[in-house]
């Protein structure tokens, strides 16, 4: 296969770019500076809408990744803007390339987030259930949206929602040290449910998206094993043979991080993966002991 990659650089982009080519695919990468002299990167601008048409012209699929980290401290006026620029002008850039390529690719899987759900508390959601509110709700529903324009007999379109991504980095390192002093513990009351998701089942589902033609529209990449804050908490805590039991006080969570607290640490989304589940794919860590002894040893 042929793919084409944005946000390769990235914690779940750097994943996948490894294990599709272990596959055996060939995996271009786009990228802002010049591009290297190694045959497997191109050049694009997306703050310019600039992308090749022949870049993409007979690939299997693009994948987008491109954006801002959202859990890069505060979300001051200046950090939203920019989450949402580095997203949807990426997404406009490549949709507006497929439109002009003479042999569109088959199939865009674009980033999206379980954010798309808001603050639910203990509803179950899946594929079908509306949008929430917030910022995060309403940016996502923009990006989907961005996303969906490039849909065409010719071009299947997948908006992966993504839930936390456990793996060596990203936020589970973040955790690690104050849970292996003893410090750890739930956030707020701990009631709260978690999307999950191991970045080898990351990986993994996006190889079943690239197989599977039934898998279209929104994707949520989530465990089918939903978690609290408080059950989070006590896995990794049992795991480090740790107790954690310090919990983080809600005041305190949002005193130190603002309205990003509130939507990605304090929210409570118990999001399913209706469509994983219903096209068969076996996740290789549903659970967070299963998870964690995979990540951790």
């Amino acid at each position: 296969m042929k793919i084409i990659l944005s946000g390769a650089s990235g914690f779940v982009g750097t994943a996948l770019v490894e294990d599709l080519r272990s596959r055996g695919a060939e995996v271009l990468t786009l990228v802002r500076r010049p591009a290297k002299p190694n045959g497997n990167e191109r050049r694009w601008a997306p703050d310019r809408g600039e992308l090749e048409p022949d870049i993409i012209s007979g690939a299997d699929a693009v994948i987008n990744l491109n954006g801002r980290s959202i859990a890069d401290g505060r979300w001051t006026s200046t950090v939203k803007a920019q989450l949402r620029s580095s997203r949807l002008e990426s997404t406009r850039t490549i949709v507006e390339a497929i439109g002009r390529a003479e042999q569109p690719p088959a199939l865009l899987i674009n980033a999206s987030a379980t954010g798309f759900y808001g603050d639910r508390g203990g509803e179950r959601l899946d594929e079908t259930s509306d949008p929430g509110d917030g910022f995060l709700a309403d940016l996502t529903v923009d990006w989907e949206n961005a996303a969906a324009e490039a849909a065409s007999p010719r071009t299947r379109v997948v908006c992966l929602r993504l839930g936390m991504v456990l793996g060596d980095g990203g936020a589970l390192d973040r955790m690690l040290t104050p849970f292996k002093l003893g410090l750890g513990g739930p956030m707020g009351n701990g009631r709260q449910f978690w999307p999950w998701i191991t970045i080898a089942d990351v990986a993994g589902a996006v190889g079943h998206t690239l197989a599977t033609s039934e898998v279209d529209g929104p994707v949520n990449l989530v465990t089918p094993e939903p978690v609290t804050s408080k059950g989070f908490a006590r896995a990794l805590g049992k795991h480090l043979g740790v107790p954690a039991v310090v919990p983080a006080p809600a005041f305190a969570v949002k005193l130190a991080l603002g309205e990003m607290a509130e939507e990605l640490l304090l929210a409570s989304a118990k999001v399913h993966p209706g469509v994983l589940s219903d096209t068969g794919y076996e996740f290789r860590a549903p659970t967070l002991a299963q998870a964690f002894r995979q990540i951790l040893g």
